[in-house]
């Protein structure tokens, strides 16, 4: 049994101040000492990084579509281990799941997953008394779901305020908060979204302290803590990394790299890195079953998008995992076996990707050697021959351009091709989140077969290089870093 503190942070649509108030009450609850575990729901990378500040601790998603709904409650123990308390952030309105799937995946559903209370936060700044009739409707629509509370965000005045609590009394729902609006706490946006944490870090700090003042001083923090320890306990077992994998290296066979289909010869061999335990050190097949491959995972201003779980599942398959910043960093680090570049930026950052040509030559090197190479979405511009007319890797012949078109979604996904993370036929399911083209679109061998919402192929497969726009959580699959990991220390 799991019984951990917790509240779901929801809204009757997007822009009504759940990031604000989510990462507001996490500060303002660790302020006072208490150990907190920031969540949120769906595949969104960039709120979370705002919840790791606001908690020191690793922010998590809950995305019941991705994972399924068997493993949001074990990811949540998982992520609030030890906390006294887990404040969960919602997305878009309380009731919007996947399109087309009814509930899958929306909050209301995350919240039932987790048997949680809901605090609604309503953007009061054009109503009085038809809030009732809102709050009303939302506490009604689903028994299910639990609205314990309501947060009044942008309220006018001290009048106005007074006018919203009257009208709420009618409504069963109590009043936990009511907030004026506040210039200090406001997060500059771009074309997909807030601006991530690590591209703004001091600023970032100082609006988390300001959501946190705002909160504290216009929320009920006695009555809220009260109504997240009103939650009853999960009969759930924390999930874990080395359970999910089956072991230290996830019970999985080396795989032999693919020859290569350009005739390059293969690189210099990857040097071992510098202190290494007695196993480690042993020669022989012995010693290949008992190395931890270095993985190194893109980091930095240009790369913020990875699930904490994907880096826990490498280690736990028995890897060694090292970050390195390709906008910094000159060579990849010491003893690399693979490379994993997930989400984020590129576009932005084109101009000092480029320069980093040093860098450049080693990622394109190390993939025409053979080693296993994972990107998604943002390490699929950067593997592209060019970014916006600038030169990238080259590791893929495509050109990758920013569009003013929104790619956004759940899909579901077939491997077509035998590749470093999943056996042809394999299904995933996954998310694009992009406003960039490559072209082509897809490789002479894809990396999948799209079949939501329609039937396409994309990405690339070529030696052990997999690229691809589809963003994916390993939890729902962990073969994934198991097969990744094996194909490094082959």
């Amino acid at each position: 049994m799991v019984n951990i503190p917790r509240l779901v942070v929801a809204a009757p649509s997007s822009g009504s101040g759940k990031t604000t108030v989510a990462t507001g009450l996490m500060a303002a609850f660790a302020a006072r000492g208490l150990a907190v575990s920031g969540h949120k729901v769906g595949p969104d990378y960039i709120d979370p990084g705002f919840h790791t500040l606001a908690t020191g601790r690793p922010g998590r998603n809950l995305d019941a579509y991705m994972c399924g709904p068997d493993l949001v409650a074990p990811l949540f123990a998982h992520g609030a281990r030890g906390c006294g308390l887990a404040v969960v952030e919602g997305v878009m309105g309380l009731y919007d799941g996947a399109s087309g799937l009814g509930e899958l995946a929306s909050t209301a559903h995350v919240a039932k997953l987790l048997r949680a209370p809901v605090v609604l936060v309503v953007d009061a700044s054009s109503q009085s008394r038809s809030v009732a009739a809102l709050v009303h409707g939302f506490a009604s629509w689903d028994t299910g779901v639990r609205i314990g509370g309501v947060i009044l965000n942008k309220v006018g005045s001290d009048r106005h305020e007074a006018l919203l609590r009257e009208a709420l009394e009618e409504s069963g729902v109590p009043v936990l908060g009511a907030l004026r609006r506040a210039e200090g706490v406001s997060v500059p946006s771009r074309h997909l979204g807030l601006v991530p944490v690590a591209e703004r870090r001091s600023d970032a700090v100082a609006a988390v302290a300001a959501m946190a003042g705002q909160v504290a001083a216009g929320c009920d923090l006695e009555g809220l803590l009260a109504l997240a320890r009103s939650a009853p306990a999960l009969p759930e077992v924390g999930w874990s990394a080395g359970e999910a994998v089956g072991g230290a290296f996830g019970g999985a066979v080396p795989l032999p790299a693919p020859s290569l289909d350009r005739g390059s010869a293969p690189g210099p061999a990857p040097q071992t890195p510098e202190g290494l335990g007695g196993a480690e050190r042993l020669g022989g097949a012995e010693g290949l079953l008992n190395r931890r491959p270095v993985v190194a995972v893109a980091g930095g201003a240009a790369f913020t998008f990875s699930y904490a779980e994907n880096t826990e599942l490498l280690a736990a398959a028995g890897a060694d995992v090292v970050t390195f910043d390709p906008l910094r960093d000159e060579a990849l680090p010491l003893g690399t076996r693979g490379v994993v570049i997930g989400g984020g930026f590129p576009e932005v950052y084109a101009p000092e990707l480029s320069a980093n040509e040093a860098l450049r030559k080693a990622v394109a090197e190390l993939a025409l050697s053979g080693a296993p190479v994972a990107a998604e979405c943002a390490g699929l511009l950067y593997l592209a021959r060019s970014l916006d007319g600038l030169p990238m890797c080259g590791v893929l012949d495509a050109d990758a351009r920013m569009t003013k078109r929104l790619t956004l979604g759940y899909r579901d996904a077939v491997a077509l091709t035998d590749n470093v993370l999943a056996p042809a036929g394999a299904r995933m399911r996954g998310h694009e989140f992009h406003r960039t083209v490559i072209e082509p679109g897809a490789g002479d061998e894809p990396a999948w077969g799209m079949h939501r919402p329609e039937r396409r192929v994309e990405g690339f497969v070529r030696s052990n290089v997999h690229a691809s726009y589809l963003h994916t959580h390993w939890a729902g699959s962990p073969g994934t870093a198991a097969r990744f990991v094996a194909r490094c220390r082959g």
